[in-house]
């Protein structure tokens, strides 16, 4: 990544000043920045070369502006998108690839993973709490017909005491944007840990239910601690999620309530049809301290 980000700093040079590596993902890397014009800080995500030469750039450009328009508190907006072209170079494969590039905020505190990661499991009132953001987030997309597709902690952030959920629609953009070159590439699309089984089957018609099943993953992680299955393998994890039952949250601690143990096992429901319809749902039965 050293010419790219060599490449990427010129070509914004006039509207960000890149700062430093912030950040790694699957689909992306994250480099702190600052917005000149405006004077403040911001998080610039670069496609992975693998995945962008996967990728067509203006239908990616389109498609991503397509998520500018989510406005909400607990959506992380979408700044600005854009590509640096190829280029040729005197060696062999004698064209480096395009880099494509999307602007967020820069959100001080800390994700979600992180949080996880340092504390174990969360107090439940935090994790109704934070699960009522997620979902409010993810039924307003919906309803503007977008589905997240990769929602897991690293794409949560905790700031002011709420929840802000980042990257929305981008593993949209570059499913749409890819078709069938991700398949052939061998690039997926979300994430094994957090991947309903639809979507681990490649299915191209996934749904909002499809975010419904992620989000009980989180929230199985935020009162447990622990992800509903592990494997060793990403491709042992996605057969796990497609035919296995999770261990019963009560099982791994026996303070958790049994309202939250049932929303959060139907919300894992392996068809769609048996799931929560929306992540409102979801975030309304765990409120009421409903037992399903």
């Amino acid at each position: 990544m050293c010419d790219d980000i060599v490449r990427l700093t010129e070509a914004l040079a006039d509207r960000y000043k890149i700062e430093r590596e912030i950040g790694s993902g699957g689909m992306a890397v994250v480099y702190l920045a600052e917005d000149l014009k405006h004077h403040r800080k911001v998080a610039v995500k670069v496609l992975r070369p693998e995945l962008a030469a996967a990728l067509g750039t203006e239908r990616f450009v389109r498609e991503i502006e397509t998520t500018a328009n989510l406005t909400h508190p607990n959506i992380l907006p979408l700044l600005d998108s854009g590509s640096v072209e190829e280029q040729p170079t005197a060696v062999p494969p004698y064209r480096r690839t395009a880099l494509l590039f999307y602007i967020m905020p820069y959100i001080e505190g800390e994700s979600l993973r992180e949080r996880i990661d340092r504390d174990g499991k969360l107090p439940l009132d935090e994790t109704l709490r934070l699960t009522e953001n997620i979902a409010a987030a993810l039924s307003y997309a919906h309803q503007q017909g977008i589905v997240h597709r990769d929602v897991k902690p690293e794409n949560i952030m905790l700031t002011g005491g709420s929840a802000v959920v980042a990257d929305f629609g981008i593993a949209r953009a570059v499913s749409v944007a890819g078709g069938t070159k991700l398949t052939e590439t061998g690039v997926a699309i979300g994430t094994p840990a957090y991947m309903s089984p639809e979507q681990a089957f490649g299915d191209a018609n996934i749904d909002g239910r499809s975010d419904v099943y992620a989000l009980g993953c989180v929230v199985y992680e935020m009162a447990s601690g622990r992800t509903p299955f592990d494997a060793p393998t990403p491709q042992a994890l996605l057969a796990k999620h497609a035919v296995d039952t999770p261990r019963s949250l009560r099982t791994i601690d026996p303070d958790i309530p049994l309202f939250v143990e049932r929303a959060v096992s139907r919300a894992l429901a392996k068809e769609p049809a048996q799931r929560f319809k929306t992540p409102n749902d979801l975030a309304e039965t765990l409120r009421s301290q409903t037992v399903l």
